[in-house]
């Protein structure tokens, strides 16, 4: 059985969502971002449960064909930004229609309808925030993370990092550092 899921972004996200199921009782196979494979049918008392305690943690079990959908879909989005260091050949919205296998347009305005954003919108949104972490949490280039993150350049990514924060790359990645030192020193 397959259980879909509101929400998770990160591996601390699987992590939550493990030890809630370990908690409840529900055997599963697999725990990917959005989506738990079990090895049986949940009871509808344990389903109950586990849909309780994930709210608790911010999380929200799916349970429309839409909402699937669009779950699908962010993680389709969510697996490009952060597993995929290759060139990306296609455009996100052809890779988002193969992925999730359904026309973008309908998509989009589905997705419009049930987030309030675009898809393009929601797409920035996330590389920013992955970009946020990368400036923070690892020691690449601007080159670098233009290229990971799937920019045409580094002016790009600097000008929409900018545009979305106020604040270029370069200058966010040194406020962290310097609270970072500072908590060090006090």
């Amino acid at each position: 059985m397959k259980l879909y899921i509101k929400n998770m972004v990160c591996n601390r996200c699987k992590t939550t969502v493990r030890t809630e199921l370990d908690k409840i009782g529900i055997a599963y196979n697999t725990i990917k971002i959005g989506e738990v494979s079990t090895e049986e049918k949940v009871s509808p008392e344990k389903l109950e449960q586990f849909a309780e305690a994930l709210q608790k943690s911010g999380f929200e079990l799916i349970d429309t064909k839409n909402n699937m959908l669009i779950e699908k879909l962010k993680k389709s989005v969510i697996d490009l930004e952060h597993y995929s260091d290759e060139d990306l050949k296609t455009s996100f919205s052809d890779y988002i229609r193969l992925i999730v296998d359904d026309n973008f347009i309908s998509l989009n305005k589905l997705f419009e309808e049930i987030e309030g954003i675009t898809i393009e919108k929601y797409i920035n949104k996330r590389k920013i925030e992955r970009i946020k972490e990368i400036l923070v949490y690892e020691d690449l280039g601007l080159a670098e993370i233009a290229k990971k993150m799937h920019y045409t350049s580094v002016i790009a990514l600097s000008a929409q990092f900018k545009r979305m924060t106020g604040l270029t790359p370069a200058y966010f990645r040194q406020l962290r550092q310097n609270r970072t030192l500072n908590s060090t020193i006090s």
